[in-house]
């Protein structure tokens, strides 16, 4: 258990299943398991995973920060889930 009261550690006790999810990702990327695409918006190579379901933790979607950004601040209809061509 996060002993610390960073702003950050206050978020992984708050939401236990987005920080799996966060972390499953993180080790599928390190072992080869999940490949990082480009930004499914605008081809940008530095991308966030995003999770439009927390308990499907290695099914993401890659957008680039100001894309990831603006889906959440504005909601998913902004990019709605088209088929990737290489997918």
């Amino acid at each position: 258990m996060l002993k610390t009261q960073t702003r950050q550690a206050n978020w992984r006790r708050a939401n236990p299943a987005k920080y799996n999810a966060h972390l499953a990702v993180q080790r599928a990327v390190k072992c080869g398991d999940l490949e990082k695409l480009t930004c499914e918006v605008c081809g940008v190579e530095a991308v966030d995973a995003h999770h439009d379901r927390y308990d499907q933790p290695l099914k993401v979607r890659w957008l680039c920060r100001l894309h990831h950004t603006r889906l959440h601040h504005r909601g998913e209809d902004l990019f709605p889930l088209r088929p990737r061509e290489n997918a």
